[in-house]
């Protein structure tokens, strides 16, 4: 079968290669034929080497597909289901599913889940995020999917299974914004445009979309915001909606300092900071310890939308159904698997939101 290999850092290093099978299954493992995948901001990460993720690997984490082959070990699911994939297991007995923080489940620290997923040229590879969802095939663990609901798409259910409900996860879990707020939201992509909707949806007063890209800016207001700025323009615009106060909450869906420390001072006295963007490893962002004390804000960060998504999943789709999300805008393009080095380059240069991969 065909893959996206990337054999080492950088877009140049990413090869589609037709020389890759899965491993076998078996106990907790599932082979799940992949029929739609979203081309997300992390998978650019992963392929310029700011995740830091050993090479070769098989690219890929947002998908929804059907169940081809079960192992011994499962339950819930049989041959011809159709299903998400979350890059994030959810095993319900560890310490954290247990305290009801399933989206920090220890299950993928277990040896036996980072075993490689693919074999490609005869040798064992890895699968990013234990996905590897730019595969015509793939092998995650029962502890990764969640049945998608017949009669929603596939690429529906490929943007719930991380961007979106990252995004909405943000606003309903993590913040827990509650009508009347004042919101602003830092980044356009995927991510940043499924806050705008969740936080309009959650009776937001004021929602401030955030971006350099006028077209994103744009869709931006289409899907809900009340104001947009260019970030050069973000002082003015906190003077503008909020007159000076700051807002409620402020979500930062880049991941870089500069705009992690934008959100917090776009946050009033006694409001709450949310980090949606995943940021590399070595990057810093200064505080003073007094101001972090003075100003009384909450900074937290959001792990995958502090989502359980056996929860999750179902209630995004049924604001989906409802209307209150408009998941089709988030599409940039319908692309095959030869066209995602380019749809990687698209993001970086910010001119796409989500291709999707349509197998």
């Amino acid at each position: 079968m065909r893959a996206a290999v990337l054999q080492r850092s950088g877009l140049d290093g990413i090869a589609i290669r037709d020389d890759v099978s899965t491993v076998d299954i078996s106990d907790v493992l599932v082979r799940v034929r992949v029929r739609a995948a979203g081309v997300c901001h992390s998978d650019l990460s992963a392929a310029t080497g700011r995740l830091g993720l050993a090479t070769p690997v098989v690219l890929g984490h947002e998908a929804a597909g059907e169940v081809l082959e079960t192992g011994s070990d499962v339950a819930g699911f049989e041959v011809g289901d159709r299903v998400m994939v979350s890059w994030v297991p959810q095993c319900g007995e560890c310490a954290a599913c247990r305290r009801g923080q399933p989206e920090l489940c220890g299950y993928s620290a277990r040896p036996d889940y980072r075993r490689p997923r693919f074999v490609v040229g005869g040798e064992p590879v890895a699968a990013q995020a234990g996905c590897g969802a730019f595969a015509e095939e793939i092998v995650v663990t029962r502890h990764n999917l969640v049945p998608l609901p017949d009669g929603v798409p596939f690429e529906i259910g490929a943007l719930v299974s991380c961007g979106v409900t990252t995004g909405v996860g943000a606003v309903r879990n993590t913040a827990a914004l509650v009508a009347g707020s004042s919101a602003v939201v830092i980044g356009c992509g995927g991510v940043g445009m499924a806050i705008v909707q969740a936080a309009r949806a959650a009776g937001a007063s004021a929602v401030l979309a955030v971006d350099p890209v006028a077209a994103k800016r744009e869709l931006a207001l289409e899907l809900g915001a009340t104001d947009v700025a260019e970030p050069a323009g973000l002082a003015a615009a906190v003077a503008a909606v909020t007159g000076g106060e700051g807002f409620d909450v402020a979500f930062e869906a880049v991941g870089v300092p500069e705009t992690i420390r934008s959100a917090y001072d776009a946050t009033r006295r006694g409001g709450t900071t949310v980090v949606v963007g995943v940021g590399a490893v070595d990057a810093v962002v200064p505080f003073t310890a007094r101001e972090l004390y003075a100003s009384g804000r909450r900074l937290v960060g959001s792990v995958f939308g502090s989502s359980d998504v056996r929860r999750d999943y179902p209630r995004v789709i049924d604001s989906w159904r409802a209307g209150e999300l408009r998941l089709e805008k988030l599409i940039s393009g319908r692309i095959g698997l030869a066209d995602v080095p380019a749809a990687l380059e698209e993001l970086r240069a910010g001119s796409a939101l989500r291709s999707v991969v349509v197998f």
